[in-house]
């Protein structure tokens, strides 16, 4: 009976022990993160100042944002005359951006420009509002206004593979009338400055002007774009955003 006790008191210390060497070593981590956060705090490294901004977007663009726009869609184009392209969904809390979401993406085949024309088959550099959504298919639970309607599909005497590019679209405020569905046809600065230029459904491969993302995108982007927080989408290509005047 001593014997076994014996062991029990032994086992008991040893777990004694072991649980509080495991204490100190979690509360270490914890006291080490809560320094590193108290230096951050006091004395911001350049990436934590840059959570204030939207990554990647200098000074001529940044000052474009609307100070009530609480969601970004930023289309980051691989380069001026690159057809590929990242989107990045960021959420503002507070004075903080924070990286919500990224996808692969396509833009006009032959890039970018800040000097957009009809049929140029490049999408335009700029901040825009993003007011209205539509599409060929049944609205997913769009917080922006929808429109659902036939008028949206494309021409059967394309490639098959693009048959479904305007399933769902959420419509880029370019040269054209808030409030109004996403293919209103109306241009109030001409016909020759293009427009129709939306976020759709990709085909996996250059677009006319638009930028074009998967399914599950733009499902998320229809439920997440909320109009009382003010989305905007940023795009361009990367060199092109990061300009400062």
């Amino acid at each position: 009976m001593r014997t076994s006790g014996t062991r029990r008191a032994v086992a008991a210390t040893a777990a004694a022990a072991l649980l509080l060497m495991v204490l100190t070593a979690c509360d270490g981590a914890r006291s080490s993160a809560g320094a590193e956060a108290g230096r951050a705090t006091r004395t911001p490294s350049a990436g934590a100042a840059e959570v204030t901004r939207i990554p990647g977007v200098g000074d001529r663009w940044h000052a474009r944002i609307p100070a009530t726009s609480e969601q970004v869609v930023a289309v980051y184009g691989d380069g001026r005359d690159s057809p590929d392209a990242t989107v990045v969904f960021y959420g503002k809390r507070g004075s903080t951006w924070e990286r919500v979401h990224s996808w692969p993406a396509h833009n006009g085949k032959r890039g970018w420009t800040t000097d957009h024309h009809e049929g140029d088959n490049r999408s335009p550099v700029g901040v825009f509002t993003l007011s209205d959504a539509g599409g060929v298919r049944a609205d997913p639970g769009a917080k922006l206004p929808y429109t659902r309607s036939p008028g949206f599909a494309a021409p059967r005497s394309w490639a098959e593979s693009h048959w479904h590019d305007f399933d769902y679209v959420i419509a880029i405020d370019y040269n054209r009338v808030k409030g109004t569905p996403p293919n209103d046809p109306t241009r109030p600065e001409g016909r020759s400055r293009g427009g129709s230029i939306w976020l759709h459904m990709d085909h996996g491969s250059g677009t006319s002007a638009c930028v074009s993302l998967s399914e599950s995108a733009m499902r998320f982007l229809l439920r997440t774009l909320d109009p009382a927080r003010h989305p905007v989408v940023v795009m361009g290509d990367r060199a092109d955003l990061r300009r400062s005047h």
